[in-house]
């Protein structure tokens, strides 16, 4: 693909997503929104306030929005990204375009139904190698961004999704936290290659099961911080293909 960057880590870096997007009309990961219509169906109603997060230049809002979802806020990190896809959808009112930090929600409290994100969290994993311990700066960085979701969700029956190819044992213990004041279950779709969408539900509490990967990982990382050496040397994933997005499994 002509827009793979050197090394993952420019997979967090504005001055790339910039240039990529000045080039690049339209790319969406894991399946565009006819793979999962089916499921969105049955978890979000027409009349939602909804944001997603890391929109990108993928077509999933503007579907979204033509199959009558009609309260669409989407952020991005790239103001090109923003100003490209408002124009691009200008015929869409309702609809809106902000560039904003997905760490730091610049909206108040409970102020959506549905947080939506499709493959924003991967994107901030790509430099994680060991699908199982996850580093504590990539485990801050997405608790950061949880944190946020479950702030601007209204704390009952509001809903946070996920699209995603990580599999239930990498990713539910990052969702399974008492503190977010969610539930947490998973559908599959995809022909082929099967990608997962969680549904993380406002004021249901965790399921026993889920609530014990919780305290598994508290204990791994309380033994991982007691026997780790000073420091430690973030070894990169290279690939000449977005492809290595499915082997990551976190």
């Amino acid at each position: 693909m002509d827009h793979v960057p050197d090394n993952n880590r420019r997979y967090g870096d504005v001055d790339y997503w910039d240039e990529r997007y000045r080039a690049e009309r339209c790319f969406d990961w894991f399946g565009d929104f006819s793979t999962f219509k089916h499921l969105l169906e049955t978890l979000v109603c027409k009349e939602d306030s909804i944001l997603v997060l890391g929109c990108g230049n993928s077509a999933m809002s503007g579907e979204m929005y033509d199959a009558g979802y009609r309260r669409i806020t989407n952020i991005d990190f790239s103001s090109v990204c923003v100003t490209a896809m408002a124009a691009r959808h200008a015929r869409c009112p309702g609809m809106t375009w902000r560039q904003m930090d997905a760490r730091q929600l610049d909206f108040p409290d409970a102020s959506f139904d549905i947080v939506l994100e499709k493959a924003t969290l991967d994107a901030l994993m790509v430099e994680e190698k060991d699908p199982w311990k996850v580093s504590p700066q990539t485990a801050c960085l997405i608790h950061q961004v949880l944190t946020e979701v479950s702030r601007v969700l209204r704390p009952r029956g509001g809903r946070f999704l996920s699209l995603t190819f990580a599999q239930p044992h990498f990713r539910k213990p990052r969702y399974a936290r008492r503190e977010y004041r969610w539930s947490v279950a998973h559908h599959t779709y995809g022909d082929g290659f099967h990608y997962f969408l969680y549904v993380m539900t406002t004021g249901e509490e965790l399921s026993p099961e889920d609530a014990a990967l919780e305290t598994r990982l508290e204990e791994e990382q309380e033994e991982e911080e007691a026997t780790a050496p000073p420091s430690r040397v973030p070894v990169l994933q290279e690939s000449d293909t977005e492809d290595f997005l499915r082997d990551i499994v976190l």
